[in-house]
């Protein structure tokens, strides 16, 4: 059995109402995979907007393994105390990563954010050294495509994570960086600019079956 784990903020979290990103890649896996899988974590719900936290199971399809290590305002800085329990009781095998925009908006720089991956990183390898982890880059947001400051601490995180990752990687533990959905369009693949409709939903889960089928021959490409 291979064990995927969703972990990021809120565009992996998703909210009421929404398939996620999470269920697209669940049917391209089952589809595709050869083998049992499944996908784990320590939580399961949606944030719920009437609420203002994670306490929705209204999934548009809930029909599938919705577990998962993600939530509305969490990031790097949020995820590596917890990913280490994590990977350790869900037995992850694959960890499927979308961190960062948070971090950067909130909380640290693209300095202090690259040192959250190495943390990270760390903790997720002290539960099991053989993890593996597909990683995607910031996908630039409204904010970054309109606050010039902001959109250039993007442009550094993502240099500096392809650096840390690349300095990370072991081959018994590979560290996969995943390409940034060429197609993106914060107009027609997000409803407010950064949080993906389903049109988004489907390329970001694209972004992490492509990486996993060309580095890793895991799966076929991403049909939609």
């Amino acid at each position: 059995m291979l064990r995927f784990m969703p972990v990021g903020d809120s565009q992996t979290i998703g909210s009421a109402g929404e398939h996620t990103w999470r269920y697209r890649m669940w049917r391209h896996l089952c589809a595709t995979y050869d083998g049992p899988f499944t996908l784990v974590g320590p939580r399961e719900t949606l944030y719920d907007p009437r609420t203002d936290a994670p306490t929705s199971y209204a999934y548009a399809e809930p029909g599938f393994p919705r577990a998962h290590l993600a939530g509305w305002g969490e990031g790097w800085l949020h995820m590596a105390p917890l990913v280490e329990d994590a990977v350790r009781r869900g037995r992850a095998d694959v960890l499927l990563v979308a961190l960062g925009l948070i971090d950067l908006g909130f909380y640290t720089n693209p300095e202090q954010t690259a040192d959250n991956v190495r943390a990270f990183v760390a903790a997720a390898r002290r539960a099991d050294p053989h993890v593996r982890m597909v990683v995607l880059p910031v996908v630039p947001n409204v904010r970054a495509a309109t606050d010039a400051s902001f959109g250039e601490q993007v442009t550094a995180f993502n240099e500096l994570l392809a650096k840390t990752l690349a300095d990370l990687d072991e081959p018994g533990s590979p560290l996969l960086l995943a390409s940034l959905p060429a197609s993106y369009d914060l107009h027609t693949d997000t409803y407010d600019g950064t949080h993906p409709n389903a049109s988004g939903e489907h390329k970001l889960a694209a972004a992490f079956a492509n990486a996993m089928h060309q580095a890793w021959g895991l799966g076929e490409p991403y049909a939609g």
